[in-house]
């Protein structure tokens, strides 16, 4: 397969799909990342999301959350237990969409750019 016919990173990522053929599926469980393509056989071995996607959801989930907890606190000032049932779930709920998409992303993102493990050559 030629670099041309790549799949666009952020498509792959966003469909959850192979980052060198874009049609066989990158994960085998909910987060697991499969071994291997099961399209165009490209071992997935290689690919370590790490930390990576936890830290921009958690970034992306806290905006999320914040503003609109703040605006329901500042016009309708409710108890702390509406705050707690309506925020908890909707937490959850957009860490759970988010982290598989991340993850996912990150990953191809590492494909398309042929990134590896850090390496020092002895050269500063």
């Amino acid at each position: 397969m030629t670099e041309t016919s790549r799949p666009s990173p952020i498509v792959a990522g966003l469909f959850c799909k192979c980052p060198v053929c874009g049609r066989g599926p990158l994960f085998s469980g909910y987060l697991t990342v499969a071994p291997g393509c099961s399209v165009c056989g490209r071992s997935f071995a290689t690919a370590a999301s790490d930390d990576g996607p936890a830290a921009f959801v958690i970034l992306i989930v806290g905006l999320l959350v914040l503003f609109p907890a703040l605006a329901v606190e500042i016009r309708y000032a409710p108890p702390v237990w509406v705050h707690l049932a309506i925020w908890i779930p909707v937490a959850i709920g957009a860490t759970l969409v988010l982290m598989r998409i991340f993850k996912a992303l990150l990953i191809a993102l590492q494909f398309h750019h042929d990134a590896g493990e850090g390496r020092s050559d002895g050269e500063l």
